[in-house]
């Protein structure tokens, strides 16, 4: 089997451990976990064993320079992104924040506009529009009435900002990425996400009654701290080196579907027209804004 094979099955694997996550994370938040509480859990664990496997990769020195760019990349990917998306999961339901996930492509686009003055076609405008138009009929329209989601138009909100917190996440980032090893970058993000999330969840960590926590949760906790956090992140750092990144990222598109199908089929979310009207919608957006334009003859 090719590298090409293999990274193409570890984007995959990758895209399909996120998917399954929304609802396999929801079952734990919010009556057995806090949704910061288990923020905290995940970078802890994240953090020790990307430490763990860093003893096998180089040995690198951080850059002065780049100490305050490490800083503000970790408060927007490991800080505000993760409190952010698990407080709208454990408000929400794994199908909303399934397919609001999927505006972040959107709001990578709009940053690179603002930040690097990226030209944006008249195509993408109107993408942006039609999928932020999906994002905010979810936030607006999206009432349901569930115990294990206390309020769901907040909820979606929070993903959304999730979706802008990643997104400037990923282009501050981009310089870093690319002048140190994967295994050197994520463990001091990891170790900084501590620092930053720790005062917000420390509470719901220590109010969490291990001893009363059947298995159904204690093997979702280590799911999300294995395989969404510590797996997803090597398999994506494997499929970078041999796919181009425009192309791993096209795998998020299949993400809203492995979320959905899969929720579904366990029965811990159903399918409403409100949410296959926003959804076609968020689609749409994400396509026409992602589209590549033919240039002229």
């Amino acid at each position: 089997m090719s590298k090409r094979t293999l990274a193409i099955l570890s984007a995959i694997g990758a895209t399909i451990i996120y998917g399954i996550n929304h609802t396999i994370a929801k079952g734990v938040m919010p009556n057995y976990v806090g949704a910061y509480g288990f923020v905290v859990l995940r970078v802890i664990g994240a953090a020790a064993l990307f430490w763990g496997v860093s003893l096998f990769g180089p040995k690198e020195k951080i850059e002065k320079k780049d100490y305050l760019r490490i800083v503000v990349c970790a408060i927007f990917g490991m800080g505000l992104n993760m409190l952010a998306f698990f407080k709208g999961l454990s408000l929400s339901t794994p199908i909303n924040s399934a397919v609001l996930i999927t505006t972040t492509p959107i709001i990578v686009l709009i940053l690179s506009a603002i930040l690097i003055k990226e030209k944006i076609s008249g195509r993408k405008v109107f993408g942006i529009f039609v999928g932020l138009l999906g994002a905010m009929g979810l936030i607006l329209f999206g009432t349901e009435l569930r115990q294990d989601a206390p309020n769901i138009p907040m909820g979606n909100f929070f993903i959304l900002m999730n979706s802008f917190f990643y997104g400037t996440y990923l282009i501050l980032a981009k310089i870093l990425i690319s002048k140190y090893h994967p295994f050197t970058f994520m463990k001091w993000m990891f170790s900084l996400g501590i620092l930053i999330c720790l005062p917000f969840g420390y509470d719901e960590l220590l109010a969490i009654e291990w001893s009363l926590l059947p298995f159904d949760i204690i093997w979702r906790i280590a799911f999300v701290i294995l395989g969404t956090t510590f797996f997803t992140y090597l398999f994506n750092i494997f499929a970078l080196t041999q796919l181009k990144a425009s192309t791993l990222s096209a795998f998020v598109y299949i993400q809203p579907l492995i979320g959905i199908i899969f929720a579904i089929a366990v029965g811990k979310d159903v399918l409403t027209t409100t949410k296959i009207l926003a959804a076609s919608l968020v689609f749409l957006g994400v396509y026409l804004s992602s589209r590549k334009t033919r240039p002229n003859p």
